[in-house]
């Protein structure tokens, strides 16, 4: 089997691109109004949205 070349798996990026490496899981801690417990939210979503998810209270 031949190297691959770096070029080679810089194309094959961009090629995947919309794949499930563009997604992360967020843990967001939320307290519980009446008991004052904490439960905490867990969300797949894609990394660009992530600053979003934490910046909303």
């Amino acid at each position: 089997m031949a190297k691959v070349s770096k070029n080679a798996r810089v194309s094959q990026r961009a090629a995947n691109a919309g794949t499930g490496k563009d997604f992360v899981k967020v843990v967001k801690p939320i307290k519980d109004p009446k008991t004052g417990k904490y439960m905490y939210k867990e969300m797949m979503i894609h990394k660009d949205e992530a600053k979003a998810f934490f910046g909303n209270k």
